[in-house]
């Protein structure tokens, strides 16, 4: 069971948390599995401290992280006086420990990139170790055996520090080591997500919102009977519902599908946690924390099949705002031969995350995150062709397994895409998707307008 930052926002979140977890012990089994994000903000308030440091120093930049541990404080306090004493040692620990690291930094030579990422990946995996020790000692108060387990003991990956990679079988044999006996002796584990470490003990972070892939890492190593995410929504929608009020949950995903979602930009999924479980075919639930008899979404192996639900053809609408668009063009013999490839690779050297929304025989289309070193990665795809950038482009998809045969929904969704913009085209990424880069401008009203067409017709 994974509870977001805002499920643990504040002392009645820790409660509810709390009684879900107890709710899901029974007499004859071993207990549940709790992965905790940091509380709600501590994490970018981490984050910012590094910045602070720098502009101000240690010591500010330390104070500026004070509400954030009171906020601990007054959860632990209402525990009673042994809750808050140990919480205080605890924070005192992290106080002292910050600052050194954030000193540490301010004197680095700050070309030291290596250097630098290894800082902030200590830094910022204090919101996770914080918020997993508070929720061990609530589990206590209420009456749950519970014991704090540090994940950097159980998770381990590559030295890509701010993006690491998990290593599959070293994480396994490591999880399993960890918290196998604990789970004998009936006692709940509790440990952060986000947070894993290399094989030499150093600290490492899985990018933001990867809390979900350690729950389904942990599930895979233990063969759990299912990995809930306790989020502050239903479940997946089929559009994002702060853009669409109409949006509403979907009741089943297969893991394909779910993870073309999560890539085009859903926020309560990850794109990597799928992987762990499918072998297994573990099944996931996206549940809300604070409505908890809501049904959800359900991901698995199989979704229910579009000829049992035509209505089903599509099942989410979803986009990702911030994007540059990059055409790189060439001959059709050097795309034919290895142009993919080579492209991929400057991405790689550059460590620049992209997505091919589009090709043709002459080249492909691009997308990437705004904010990357654009001009050395563009230098060097010069090398491969004609290389043209456009900036404040957005990625819309449609998703559903029905999208790997021709539907009359595909037709009106081509309809609909080309009265925006008629030079606009859906292009096939995979079998299930149809995804087209737009004019970020364009985003709001082309969503709530594909979802009109085909969810509330």
């Amino acid at each position: 069971m994974k509870f977001g930052g805002t499920s643990l926002e504040d002392g009645p979140g820790f409660a509810r948390v709390a009684e879900l977890l107890r709710s899901q012990e029974i007499d004859d089994g071993p207990p549940p599995i709790a992965v905790v994000s940091a509380m709600s903000g501590v994490t970018d308030a981490l984050m910012r401290s590094l910045r602070l440091a720098q502009e101000d120093g240690s010591a500010s930049a330390a104070r500026s992280l004070e509400p954030h541990f009171d906020r601990h404080m007054e959860v632990a306090r209402a525990l009673g006086a042994t809750a808050a004493s140990t919480m205080r040692q605890l924070l005192e620990t992290a106080r002292k420990e910050i600052v050194e690291l954030l000193e540490a930094d301010r004197r680095d030579d700050t070309s030291s990139r290596s250097r630098n990422a290894i800082t902030r990946d200590a830094i910022s995996s204090y919101g996770e170790i914080l918020s997993a020790h508070l929720l061990r000692l609530v589990l206590n108060e209420y009456g749950s055996p519970a014991s704090y387990v540090d994940a950097r003991r159980c998770i381990k990956t590559n030295g890509d520090y701010g993006n690491a990679r998990p290593l599959g079988l070293e994480t396994a044999l490591h999880t399993r080591a960890e918290l196998q006996s604990l789970l004998n002796r009936k006692r709940l584990p509790v440990l952060g997500g986000f947070i894993g470490a290399t094989i030499d003990g150093v600290t490492t972070t899985m990018g933001r919102g990867s809390s979900n892939h350690t729950a389904t890492l942990v599930s895979a190593a233990l063969g759990a009977r299912e990995t809930q995410i306790w989020t502050d929504v239903n479940g997946v929608h089929t559009a994002d519902p702060s853009l669409v009020e109409q949006a509403r949950t979907i009741s089943h995903l297969s893991y394909d599908e779910a993870e073309e979602i999560a890539r085009l930009g859903a926020k309560v999924l990850h794109q990597r946690m799928f992987e762990p479980v499918r072998a297994q075919q573990i099944p996931i639930r996206i549940r809300n924390s604070q409505s908890p008899r809501a049904e959800g979404t359900l991901i698995s192996a199989q979704s229910p099949s579009p000829e049992a639900s035509p209505t089903q053809t599509i099942k989410a609408i979803a986009h990702r705002n911030h994007l540059i668009r990059i055409d790189v063009r060439s001959t059709p013999a050097l795309v034919a031969n290895g142009f993919q490839r080579s492209i991929e690779a400057i991405f790689n050297r550059h460590q620049i995350s992209m997505e091919i929304v589009g090709g043709t025989a002459e080249g492909l289309s691009l997308a990437c995150d705004e904010g990357v070193p654009l001009a050395a990665l563009v230098q060097e795809l010069n090398q491969c062709g004609s290389v043209e950038v456009t900036r404040s482009r957005a990625v819309v998809g449609c998703v559903g397994e029905g999208l790997n045969s021709p539907s009359d929904a595909v037709n009106r969704m081509t309809e609909i895409l080309k009265s925006f913009d008629s030079t606009l085209e859906w292009q096939k990424i995979s079998r299930i998707n149809l995804v087209s880069l737009v004019d970020a401008g364009l985003v709001g009203q082309l969503v709530k307008r594909l979802h009109h067409e085909i969810f509330e017709q």
